[in-house]
């Protein structure tokens, strides 16, 4: 396998799906854009041989389609799969013992291996931030961006690499208050294994060392941002892989990787913060500035022929897309043998990932009732709110099969089923004053906001529309409904200017439709700012109506009831209009769009690259 971004471009090439752009290329919007209309196109993986303002070529769309990624880790990924799936079931080892014999040997050669400092350092150069690829994705970014980092650290009161954390969380190169070559920011969510180490350092009283690893085998990179099983480290997963152990040694108290194309080490010093952001977020929206963990650097390292590997973020679906359906074929089912009862979960990409999980889970507490209801529903929806990176999610939409023939990942047909079957009176189940993604800024605030669990079983109770209904053809302020799915509508309402004004427009709304019987079948009503958008395709309806609503502010109802603290209704209606302290969302500058016309006209490097 590859021991560098070098080698992955060079065999990517060979097999034809790699184009290289040999013209100059602008890291401020153009690059990214670039990016976003190949990716889009379903085009290729691409080395940028000639970066403004820098010696350094950049990669990207390496890993833009599952079927490139399998392909880059074609030699490792089965016994990969095994080793896995021997940490989820070891059950299955003592069962099929010859079966794993192999998985045993993999395993065993992919702890990592600590070399000697002065050999391994003999093939970097030390350089400054200002050498890098300074790529600059949206307009509106606060400065340049890594964006397929390793940042690692290590436990202040257990060091060494079997306590180590390596996540992926963006870092900022330059920009806003950060004094170039010294400084540089880190932005991560409170939950990540990093977190919990400055939290340590703080307490102690010292700084945190953070060694951030940028490009080397494709495995780190994709190690850096899976689900792992307890006792399996990033590293050791890296080693894997990679089908190489994870090469390290230290100087000046960091941890380097020898396998890396560059690296940057810094410290993190208690309380030390400065503004970071905005940034063009996977949600499709930017995040905006606030106080993150400012890096003092301390150090940048580049190989002799480094490759700086980037992606770009934005509304799904995007290259991360495709990195999270590998992660799904590479964990399998380990989220069933994590939360017992669970059959699936699907974090639904095109609401941005985290505001909408799909589940399917066992309903075996009341096997003798006459009513089927969700019992066994809800304590699994706990678990699941409870669990890693689902935590952050604000919709779980849970059913139980009793067919075995619910897939989440049809989306339109899970929620039709769902909703042929919700007690909309019962079944809501909301979680107020909670914490959502740091990058959702649908709640009141940052990491604050709302959940609701919604849970349906039993028989059929409705048949969904299949047009819209009249009533919401006749509704005075609200225009222009029209059928998303069956049993799903989105409305057009007036601009949103507060809550307190949207609490008397929904009452108006409700009042002129629920005395009518056939908007019961259409359980779900969206209140949006443009109805003809959000009907257009099932991926619109679900980024805007899950990435633009707050459960516990956003959810209304046809005859709703509350009763000993628990609030239902016949029909939900979600006001996914925006709201004023919602994040902007991302818009390409067309000038940067008409400027890159270049890399795709006749003789031009992109010319074989069909897009629109």
């Amino acid at each position: 396998m590859f021991q560098n971004i070098e080698e992955c471009v060079k065999d990517l090439e060979k097999s034809g799906q790699l184009v290289r752009i040999k013209e100059e290329v602008d890291p401020y919007l153009e690059m990214a854009a670039i990016h976003l209309k190949v990716h889009e196109a379903g085009g290729p993986a691409l080395l940028f041989e000639n970066v403004k303002g820098t010696n350094y070529q950049a990669a990207s769309n390496l890993f833009g389609t599952v079927e490139r990624s399998k392909f880059i880790f074609r030699d490792t990924l089965e016994a990969t799969q095994n080793v896995i799936a021997m940490r989820n079931d070891p059950m299955n080892v003592l069962k099929n013992p010859f079966k794993h014999i192999g998985t045993g040997l993999a395993g065993s050669k992919a702890l990592p291996q600590k070399r000697s400092s002065k050999k391994g350092m003999e093939e970097f150069d030390e350089i400054q931030i200002s050498d890098l690829p300074m790529i600059h994705h949206w307009p509106d970014d606060g400065g340049a961006f890594v964006t397929l980092p390793q940042v690692y650290s290590e436990d202040p009161e257990k060091p060494g690499i079997m306590n180590a954390n390596l996540g992926m969380y963006r870092v900022q190169l330059s920009g806003n208050d950060y004094e170039m070559n010294k400084e540089i920011g880190l932005h991560y969510q409170i939950h990540r294994g990093i977190g919990v180490h400055q939290e340590k350092a703080n307490r102690l009283g010292v700084p945190l060392k953070v060694s951030i690893f940028i490009g080397g085998p494709p495995a780190h990179t994709l190690s850096s941002v899976m689900p792992l099983p307890e006792g399996l480290s990033e590293m050791t997963f890296a080693g894997l892989l990679s089908g190489r152990r994870f090469r390290y040694s230290y100087v000046d108290g960091y941890c380097i990787s020898h396998d890396a194309d560059f690296v940057i080490t810094g410290e993190i010093h208690p309380e030390d913060t400065k503004p970071e952001g905005p940034f063009g977020d996977h949600l499709g929206y930017y995040s905006l500035v606030h106080p993150f963990p400012v890096m003092k650097v301390h150090k940048v390292y580049a190989k002799k022929k480094a490759v700086w590997p980037f992606t770009v973020v934005g509304r799904p679906p995007q290259e991360d897309t495709a990195f999270g359906d590998l992660i799904h074929e590479l964990t399998g089912e380990a989220v069933t043998q994590e939360i017992p009862g669970v059959k699936e979960v699907h974090a639904v990409d095109a609401a941005g990932v985290h505001p909408l999980l799909f589940a399917v889970g066992s309903e075996r507490y009341t096997p003798y009732q006459k009513v089927k209801q969700p019992a066994e529903l809800l304590t699994i929806a706990n678990r699941i709110l409870g669990t890693g990176q689902l935590s952050l999610a604000k919709y779980l939409f849970i059913s139980g099969d009793e067919k075995r023939e619910l897939e989440t990942r049809r989306e339109s047909e899970f929620l039709a089923y769902m909703l042929e079957r919700i007690d909309l009176q019962r079944d809501l189940h909301f979680q107020t004053n909670t914490t959502i993604d740091t990058l959702d800024y649908s709640g009141t605030g940052l990491n604050t906001g709302s959940k609701v669990v919604i849970a349906a079983y039993g028989d059929k109770k409705r048949d969904l529309c299949t047009q819209v209904p009249q009533p919401l053809k006749e509704t005075k302020g609200f225009v222009n409904p029209l059928l998303v799915m069956p049993g799903v509508v989105a409305i057009q309402g007036p601009a949103f200017s507060s809550y307190e004004t949207a609490e008397k427009e929904m009452q108006q709304f409700t009042a002129a439709i629920e005395k009518h019987d056939s908007v019961l079948t259409s359980p779900m009503i969206i209140v949006c700012d443009d109805s003809e958008f959000v009907s257009h395709t099932i991926s619109n309806f679900l980024w805007v109506t899950f990435t633009r609503s707050n459960p516990s502010h956003d959810i209304y109802g046809t005859n709703s009831t509350y009763k000993h603290k628990h609030w239902g209704c016949d029909s939900m209606i979600i006001d996914a209009r925006r709201k004023p302290h919602h994040a902007p969302p991302l818009i390409p500058d067309p000038s940067v769009e008409q400027r890159i016309q270049r890399f795709f006209e006749k003789g031009a490097s992109l010319e074989k690259v069909k897009v629109d």
